[in-house]
């Protein structure tokens, strides 16, 4: 089970250092979708930006919408940082770089009603000398929040696998074991029936058996 931790953990290095040098500003990455009730739940907002955009204004926006509901702002960041609303009132913290390419938040104690769709809205205000654009990037993340953590799937896979080969080899092992104690068994059965022959044979043909030893 260490080593395919290991081999995953190697892998994902692998595939972040190869999304870092085909991008070198940042790398968009997805939020996890799923939280555990009680827990710090962290929704991963990313906006990359180009070389030549790196001077903007930006304004970040969160929403919520409950099932059946519709959006409600929760939390802005423009130069400072303001909460809307009383549902996540004090549990709600920003997690965005300097840069303002990670806008994510993360959102304090986790409870059941926590649960719904969390829109993260992005506008970019771009400093140009001739004109001033404005870019706008929205980013649903569908939150489900439960009571226990489940056990992944993957790892279940993994457990899977490993009994298997745990089984595989035990019973190789085995058939090895019986393979070499028969080999044995017959190996003693040979020595023991010429020792038989041997012994069966008239002390004067034992003698006659002899060598004759050179002068």
């Amino acid at each position: 089970m260490a080593a395919l931790t290991k081999v995953a953990c190697a892998s994902s290095l692998l595939v972040v250092l190869w999304a870092s040098v085909c991008s070198a500003v940042c790398v968009e990455v997805p939020s996890e979708t799923e939280a555990v009730q009680g827990s710090h739940m962290k929704l991963l907002c990313i906006s990359c930006m180009k070389r030549e955009e790196v001077s903007a204004n930006t304004v970040v926006k969160w929403y919520y919408k409950a099932e059946g509901g519709k959006d409600e702002p929760i939390y802005e960041f423009q130069n400072e940082k303001r909460e809307f609303g009383a549902r996540f009132r004090g549990r709600l913290q920003w997690e965005g770089s300097s840069d303002m390419q990670d806008v994510s938040i993360s959102v304090l104690n986790v409870t059941l009603n926590d649960s719904g769709i969390y829109t993260c809205n992005v506008s970019r205000e771009f400093n140009f000398e001739l004109h001033r654009p404005v870019v706008t990037k929205s980013t649903l993340i569908h939150l489900t929040v439960v009571e226990e953590e489940g056990e992944d799937f993957t790892s279940v896979i993994s457990e899977i696998m490993m009994y298997i080969l745990l089984v595989f080899l035990t019973l190789w092992l085995l058939i090895e074991m019986v393979y070499c104690y028969r080999k044995v068994s017959k190996a003693e059965e040979a020595a023991q029936e010429n020792a038989t022959d041997y012994l069966a044979i008239p002390s004067e043909n034992k003698e006659n058996c002899a060598v004759p030893v050179e002068e």
